[in-house]
């Protein structure tokens, strides 16, 4: 279980393009840290502590899973990506991005990396400012007063301006979606995907539990005979897991991913029942539809045939060896008819056939980013 604690930050930028070096430390914070959830308005200032270009400065809300040392590490990472160079010479220096730790919920930290509250942030007005504008009301730890309050007591008479200019705030999964179910092909990564982005998103992750299947090493050893009791047993088993999964809200995860969807059970049947099995199998299946809960985005990962077998082989799972080609195209037509003909289903097609979104952070970053702007 992630236990999701608030902190604020304090970026600052006075080389190259300041705003877009700020606008992708915010999304870097986003992606790499937590949920962004406030930003403050841009603020100029003059350098302060040495002679150099002006500054731009905002402040972050960020919900993070991550512990005040492992916060530092990520943020110095950032630093580093964005061009941060930490010379070793005492004073302050111009730079790209500067990230600061200001508070971590109602924490006290001293030690040698990292001090929270920041030690110097009550003497400076261009982290007073944008902080005060999205936390007024945040006691100071140390302090025992509101951070309006504690702005209202600096001593800094350094001029501040505010900038024409607004900042995006990077939109988290779960702002927009509930409950993401992710189809595809046998071998296509469907799980691979949903697991990664439950870790990542802190989502509550729904497998199907195809393993404990006793019919599925049977069906591949002999179709027609095992067909029809793998498809029911398949069907309960999913219709009884999703209505409990998705029935019970979990108060630490921000939403629910699955690695299935229900409407999964009616294309597999219409591939390997007979006609008079799939009209029997396909009244139970109306009735049980009617109930299960749609997902606000259905992902189908599509993978061509030569790598959905070269998947297959790969994970080395006895039972699917032997599964022909033919098999999944039929599989995939099956999927291809489902997604043209269900109508009120949100809908998301992403060609994986040339992407290793496991082991490529680029191309796992690309799946993420068509999910968050998916219509």
């Amino acid at each position: 279980m992630q236990i999701v604690r608030t902190t604020y930050l304090s970026l600052g930028s006075n080389l190259g393009n300041k705003a877009e070096n700020l606008q992708q430390a915010v999304n870097l914070i986003a992606e790499k840290i937590g949920k962004v959830s406030k930003i403050s308005s841009v603020y100029k200032t003059a350098a302060w502590g040495f002679e150099s270009d002006e500054f731009f400065n905002i402040c972050l809300q960020v919900a993070t899973s991550l512990n005040p040392e492992n916060l530092l590490i990520e943020i110095q990472k950032i630093e580093l990506q964005l061009g941060r160079n930490r010379k070793t010479e005492a004073g302050y220096q111009a730079r790209t991005i500067d990230i600061d730790v200001l508070l971590f919920d109602t924490e006290i930290i001293i030690s040698k990396e990292l001090m929270v509250p920041h030690k110097e942030m009550l003497k400076r007005k261009f982290v007073m400012v944008p902080l005060a504008e999205i936390a007024p009301n945040f006691m100071h730890p140390i302090e025992k007063q509101q951070i309006q309050v504690c702005l209202s007591n600096c001593n800094d008479s350094s001029a501040i301006e505010k900038v024409d200019l607004k900042l995006i705030r990077p939109i988290c999964l779960s702002e927009k979606y509930n409950y993401i179910a992710i189809e595809g092909n046998i071998g296509a990564g469907k799980t691979t995907l949903a697991t990664k982005i439950a870790e990542d998103f802190n989502a509550k992750i729904v497998l199907e539990r195809f393993a404990d299947n006793p019919f599925l090493p049977k069906f591949y050893e002999d179709n027609e005979r095992y067909a029809f009791p793998l498809e029911m047993s398949f069907l309960a088993d999913r219709y009884q897991q999703l209505s409990d999964d998705l029935a019970q809200f979990d108060l630490f995860k921000n939403f629910i991913v699955s690695d299935y969807y229900i409407f999964k059970s009616l294309i597999f049947a219409q591939v390997t029942l007979q006609k008079e099995e799939y009209f029997l199998y396909r009244k139970m299946f109306d009735i049980m539809y009617k109930e299960i809960s749609k997902p606000d985005l259905y992902i189908y990962l599509y993978q061509n045939t030569p790598r959905l077998i070269e998947n297959i082989k790969k994970r080395g799972r006895d039972y699917e060896q032997n599964i022909a080609p033919a098999y999944l195209d039929k599989i995939h037509k099956g999927y291809s008819t489902f997604i043209n003909t269900e109508e009120n289903l949100n809908t998301l097609i992403i060609d994986v056939s040339d992407k290793d979104f496991l082991s490529n952070p680029y191309d796992y970053k690309e799946i993420i980013e068509l999910i968050k702007t998916a219509s």
